[in-house]
């Protein structure tokens, strides 16, 4: 997936993340706009990505062999 940047700045309330830990073990985390990152569920990440609305995602790059998919999302 090719990720292209957006032009414009846009305004977001909050974010979430899902990132892999070295050992590849997937961690979750919300976080308000210039705020510290709190470490959430996967259900509630899930819950999260199924019925917010989404301004943008913003996919995280991993190490070229790594077979796990890291992703940003923002409301």
């Amino acid at each position: 997936m090719r990720y292209v940047p957006s032009p414009i700045d846009f305004k977001y309330a909050r974010a979430y993340a899902a990132t892999a830990n070295t050992s590849g073990r997937m961690q979750y985390y919300r976080y308000e706009k210039g705020g510290d990152r709190e470490r959430i569920s996967r259900t509630e990440f899930i819950e999260a990505y199924n019925t917010l609305n989404i301004l943008a995602i913003k996919p995280i790059k991993a190490g070229r062999k790594d077979p796990y998919f890291q992703l940003e999302f923002y409301i």
